[in-house]
């Protein structure tokens, strides 16, 4: 009897002994990472550089899985439902709070609860720009205000889709201002400078990285900033928050985990992100994107998605009375 107590008390401490042990080897295989849009766009043009420089910082690979489809709710779904032990991560851009709301407002059960995620780093931020055509009429965004005002509705913006970031930036923008819009939904960011190049509608919104190019060759101009910081080089465009707006939009990316995650790996993985968010292959990736880098760690980034999150809820839940 008494040996069997003391092989059962044995194999109890060796259990305990060999749990810190397993987490001190994570990660003891691969992490996938999630992206929740297609091929090509913001967070998978972000995420494949920084994957690739984070496995080589922990010896282990850093598989990307594009999981597309509705606006990025399957992949999120998809995600929330993961096993919290760091080997599923997802790279996800300001929708991640949008889509529980609009779910809501479509009459459907959301997809995920953003509780079901913990806020791990914001990686990049860019604000998004309001632009024209080149040859637009108005002069300065106080011309288009009283242009809006004067012909209510008239004034036609494009999107990437209904409730996607390019028309809930909109959205900000016209309930601070007092304006009132035509909304033009399309398939992309693609579609949606296509659509104010060809003069099918008179604005659309999307970010700094992506329509500096159209800038630069005289194509496009700048209306606002919806931030705190004015463009580099067009010096002259004026920020929300310059002319009083309470009206600012960030196109962030930022990596998540399901929510449960254990302290000792989020904290690994918090060392880990901010090694790779600085290291400079990454960095000269984003340049070569025109994207900054601006980190920011899990406390900071909770806080920054929490109020970036209940400002979306804010104008989603007005929507019905304005669009």
């Amino acid at each position: 009897m008494k040996f069997l107590i003391h092989a059962a008390s044995a194999a109890l401490v060796a259990i305990g002994l060999a749990q810190p042990a397993a987490a001190d080897t994570y990660p003891s295989r691969y992490i996938t990472m999630i992206v929740p849009f297609s091929p090509g766009g913001t967070s998978d043009t972000v995420v494949r550089p920084l994957a690739e420089v984070m496995g080589k910082i922990m010896g282990q690979r850093v598989i990307v899985v594009n999981k597309p489809g509705a606006g990025g709710a399957i992949g999120m779904a998809f995600a929330s439902k993961a096993a919290p032990d760091g080997y599923t991560l997802m790279m996800a851009l300001p929708s991640i709070s949008s889509i529980p709301v609009t779910d809501k407002l479509s009459g459907k059960a959301p997809s995920y609860s953003t509780n079901q995620f913990e806020a791990i780093a914001r990686i990049t931020s860019d604000p998004t720009i309001v632009m024209m055509r080149a040859n637009a009429k108005w002069k300065n965004f106080d011309d288009f205000v009283k242009d809006a005002k004067a012909r209510p509705g008239q004034i036609a913006y494009s999107s990437a889709g209904v409730y996607s970031v390019s028309h809930v930036s909109m959205l900000r923008l016209t309930q601070a201002v007092g304006i009132d819009l035509l909304h033009v939904p399309y398939g992309g960011g693609g579609e949606l400078i296509t659509a104010v190049l060809g003069s099918q509608v008179d604005l659309g919104s999307n970010t700094y990285s992506t329509l500096s190019p159209f800038f630069e060759a005289g194509k496009l101009r700048p209306l606002i900033v919806q931030g705190s910081e004015r463009m580099p080089g067009w010096p002259d465009v004026p920020t929300t928050k310059d002319l009083g707006y309470d009206a600012a939009y960030e196109f962030w990316s930022g990596v998540f985990a399901p929510a449960g995650l254990p302290a000792d790996i989020k904290t690994k993985l918090r060392e880990v992100i901010k090694k790779a968010a600085a290291d400079p292959e990454f960095v000269n990736a984003m340049k070569q994107l025109r994207t900054e880098v601006r980190y920011l760690d899990a406390p900071e980034f909770d806080r920054f998605w929490r109020e970036d999150e209940r400002g979306q809820i804010t104008v989603l839940n007005r929507i019905k009375k304005i669009d």
